[in-house]
């Protein structure tokens, strides 16, 4: 359950953060093509920033474990 609303919570960040970015003109039921594409390069630019940060972060957990165990030994 935790991972889960850690999951919503960065969805919706992204989601807010990329329409504030893209989306000019409420005018229109649609998104305009210009629209479409800004949303799709700025959510494809943020889950690859995201899955960067991830692998970065499962690379030093194990090292952070170590540290913390031996600290309370």
């Amino acid at each position: 359950l935790p991972q889960l609303r850690d999951f919503l919570l960065v969805y919706n960040r992204m989601t807010e953060l990329c329409f504030r970015h893209c989306v000019c003109n409420l005018n229109y039921r649609l998104l305009t093509a210009r629209e479409e594409s800004c949303l799709h390069s700025c959510a494809a630019r943020l889950v690859h920033a995201n899955h960067r940060l991830m692998g970065a972060y499962v690379q030093l957990v194990p090292s952070l474990l170590q540290r913390r165990a031996a600290s309370r030994e």
